[in-house]
């Protein structure tokens, strides 16, 4: 597996957000978290990439136990995190912000600038331009482009089409899709677009209360009476 979650439980400040998650994806997987606003579908993500710590449970990223390991480590051993609201650095340029997914992984190399260039053209043409100015949909090519540039080998995507445009949504799904067919990277994507989901995912699983309460097929939850019962849509 790539990675597995057992029984983990995380929150803030001892509130308890996460509470005993198991899940496991296999090398080349794409699963979709789906759930309504505020069930802990982001805290689960950042308890996995190490950025909030887990309280009981564990994290195993390619059969080595990660727990509560910093972020910077889990990026170095190859997890690539690109987080909801797209974390940028908005007054590096496109070019500095692409250099510092160098730290993801141990594999960077000039060729992968290439690749993320033929995925996000936009990014070639506005290598000079301050991160900031981008549009949404911009940006968040680069936050994804900043994470590929590592050639990782699993990635966590929080909510990548909050706020973007269909057209741009659609080119993301389609990068996700290559990169799970062309290099089998795993892919857990937490996300409120169905559509996006449904483009991608093999699975799903629902998220409710800080607990996974249910396990659907990408046409399940197509479903509107199943989306209606899980994420009141």
């Amino acid at each position: 597996m790539v990675l597995t979650l057992e029984s983990l439980s995380s929150g803030y400040g001892g509130v308890p957000i996460v509470r005993e998650v198991s899940l496991a994806l296999k090398p080349g997987e794409v699963v979709g978290v789906v759930g309504r606003n505020g069930v802990g579908k982001t805290t689960l993500v950042k308890t996995i990439a190490g950025l909030v710590r887990a309280t009981s449970g564990h994290v195993s990223y390619k059969d080595q136990n990660v727990t509560n390991r910093d972020a910077r480590e889990m990026a170095r051993l190859g997890m690539g995190y690109v987080p909801q609201g797209r974390g940028i650095f908005p007054r590096f340029t496109v070019l500095e912000n692409l250099r510092m997914g160098e730290g993801v992984g141990t594999r960077h190399a000039p060729e992968h600038y290439d690749q993320v260039f033929a995925w996000f053209p936009r990014l070639k043409e506005r290598l000079k331009q301050q991160a900031g100015t981008l549009s949404g949909g911009e940006q968040q090519m680069l936050s994804i482009g900043r994470v590929l540039i590592g050639s990782p080998d699993f990635l966590l995507l929080d909510e990548p089409s909050e706020g973007i445009q269909p057209s741009i949504v659609q080119q993301i799904a389609e990068v996700l899709i290559k990169l799970n067919e062309e290099r089998s990277i795993a892919i857990l994507l937490v996300e409120q677009n169905l559509d996006l989901v449904y483009m991608t995912a093999e699975r799903c699983v629902v998220m409710d209360k800080g607990t996974l309460v249910a396990a659907l097929t990408p046409e399940e939850l197509a479903e509107p009476e199943t989306a209606r019962r899980y994420l009141a849509i």
